[in-house]
């Protein structure tokens, strides 16, 4: 059943949901699963070593798909930065017309991909409102409401999704869609009741079958709960969220104890090569790598198409639900006339959640006082 959403609607996909863009994760045969699956698939640019490499994925994702995806341009700080143009450019030749942007700066890039005939449709990644505001400013289509749950680069403001996500609702003249803690569809039909117009899913993705990671980082993000993630270089204000192992550990030791707070020293430890071994390896503790707070919602790793069609059967599902939470008469109250420490009292919610029915604190009992 298609959902209908300014999301899907523009981008001419049938469930609103968007595979993130991710270093090292975001090749032709996972974006193109998704994209088979009914969402939007997503190639990430610079995971490419050059311009004329990204074509050939683009090419290569073409073949393995019939239906829309997109490509992801992040821009972030560096000694020598890539040619970001030269990959726009690639994308535009390649008829690609749907485009995540991210990071600093985008303005360049951003009028580029609009200036093309026809113009690309773009998702901008943000984490404040006040970023979120100067996206609208360059004529980006829809804003990625970026919530603190989410993976890699957070932002310095540590706003979560429930606030970020109706600030938006508020004060965003464009529609937008929300990033970070999704993994089900239970967090879909949330997020499209907290108005935004579908969800971007990273961390829940990389625990695909078709994800090109080693099945042992899969594994572990089935093993992990969702406090097994890390901040680090908050103290370079570059706060990024990434799996909580030894080489997070000793980062953030070096980033706490450090007298000089040269960014030198935690250097080697956030190699984003080291990193990309983790992918091939499978040592979960050989590098640093990304991962959201929903690590604690992931518990199978089934395919791109099975994972998709769940979120669907759930949303639908759930939104159904909670519109039959909706009565024309108020019932009797299940406890009425009973005594507050009448333990016979225990009424049951619609949603089948027993409710305490002795007064207790924070729901410890007396015994536990």
């Amino acid at each position: 059943m298609p959902f209908n959403t300014a999301l899907t609607r523009k981008l001419g996909i049938r469930i609103p949901i968007v595979q993130g863009g991710m270093q090292w994760v975001g090749y032709a045969e996972l974006a193109s699963a998704v994209s088979n699956a009914g969402g939007l698939g997503i190639l990430t640019a610079l995971t490419q070593p050059t311009p004329e490499d990204l074509r050939k994925e683009i090419r290569k994702c073409k073949t393995m798909t019939k239906y829309p995806f997109g490509v992801n341009i992040t821009l972030l700080p560096a000694m020598v930065p890539p040619d970001y143009g030269a990959y726009a450019q690639v994308v535009l030749d390649e008829g690609i017309r749907i485009v995540e942007t991210a990071g600093n700066s985008p303005g360049p890039v951003i009028k580029k991909l609009k200036e093309a005939t026809p113009p690309c449709v773009i998702l901008h990644k943000c984490t404040t409102i006040r970023h979120a505001q100067s996206a609208v400013k360059l004529g980006v289509d829809f804003l990625s409401i970026d919530g603190f749950e989410c993976a890699g680069h957070v932002g310095e403001t540590d706003i979560t999704n429930f606030i970020l996500l109706s600030r938006a609702r508020q004060t965003m003249p464009i529609p937008f869609i929300a990033s970070g803690g999704f993994a089900d569809g239970q967090g879909l039909a949330a997020a499209l009741s907290l108005g935004a117009e579908g969800i971007n899913m990273g961390t829940r993705f990389m625990c695909t079958v078709e994800a090109p990671i080693h099945q042992k980082i899969k594994q572990s993000i089935v093993d992990a709960q969702e406090t097994d993630t890390e901040l680090v270089l908050r103290r370079w204000k570059n706060t990024s969220r990434l799996f909580k192992n030894k080489v997070t550990a000793e980062a953030t030791r070096i980033e706490r104890e450090s007298t000089t707070g040269k960014f030198e020293e935690v250097a080697p430890y956030v190699s984003g090569k080291r990193g990309r071994e983790v992918f091939l390896n499978g040592d979960k503790d050989y590098g640093v790598w990304t991962a959201g707070q929903v690590i604690g919602l992931i518990h199978d790793i089934p395919t791109c198409e099975a994972l998709v069609s769940r979120i669907e059967k759930d949303a639908i599902d759930t939104i159904n639900q909670n519109s039959s939470l909706i009565v024309d008469k108020q019932p009797e109250p299940d406890i009425s006339g009973k005594p507050l420490g009448d333990i016979t009292a225990d009424p049951k919610s619609e949603h089948g959640k027993n409710v305490p029915g002795e007064a207790q604190i924070y729901d410890i009992g007396k015994s536990k006082l």
